[in-house]
């Protein structure tokens, strides 16, 4: 199996909504300790760590031309 990278989840715009609302009146602090919690529960999900070292390859090359 191989990291997605194309559009994959239903109701994408209602997901980021969520995730936008999740930070609300949160200081700085507290969204970034939501945000590894977060990592770390998907990355568990996810469980493959091919999967995960790709993704963590992908996501440091973003924006880097």
């Amino acid at each position: 199996m191989s990291l997605i990278t194309t559009p994959n989840i239903k109701g994408a715009d209602d997901f980021y909504a969520e995730l936008l609302a999740l930070h609300e009146g949160r200081d700085k602090a507290d969204s970034d300790a939501i945000n590894a919690r977060l990592i770390l529960l998907l990355a568990n999900h996810i469980g493959d760590r091919m999967i995960l070292r790709d993704a963590m390859n992908k996501a440091a090359s973003v924006g880097r031309g």
